[in-house]
């Protein structure tokens, strides 16, 4: 298993993350909140970042929030990245008014 570094370029936070947890995992776990949280499934398009360096892959996303044109561009959900080398990473403003206080709890698969 391997580790690697995320640089949130946003926030200027930096943290561990294994290969197999997701960046939003990572995140949580270190106590950091750059995206809102919702589903933690790939469907609800709250967690919304953009990799701006480094090789990544990602598990299944709502493609109404992330087309494949975005993943090109690196905008992908955090709940659905793995990294595969050492990321940086900018944090995506959201529309207050698509977001709301209820969270989900979902069990995602990889």
């Amino acid at each position: 298993m391997a580790s690697f570094q995320v640089f949130n370029q946003t926030t200027g936070d930096r943290f561990s993350c294994q290969d197999d947890q997701s960046v939003l995992k990572a995140m949580e776990q270190t106590g950091l909140k750059c995206v809102p949280v919702g589903c933690r499934g790939g469907g609800c398009g709250y967690c919304k970042i953009k990799v701006v360096e480094g090789e990544f892959e990602c598990g299944k996303m709502s493609k109404a929030h992330v087309p494949s044109e975005a993943i090109e561009k690196g905008e992908v959900l955090a709940c659905r990245l793995y990294p595969l080398t050492d990321l940086t990473i900018e944090c995506l403003p959201q529309p207050a008014a698509g977001l709301s206080n209820r969270q989900t709890k979902t069990t995602a698969l990889r």
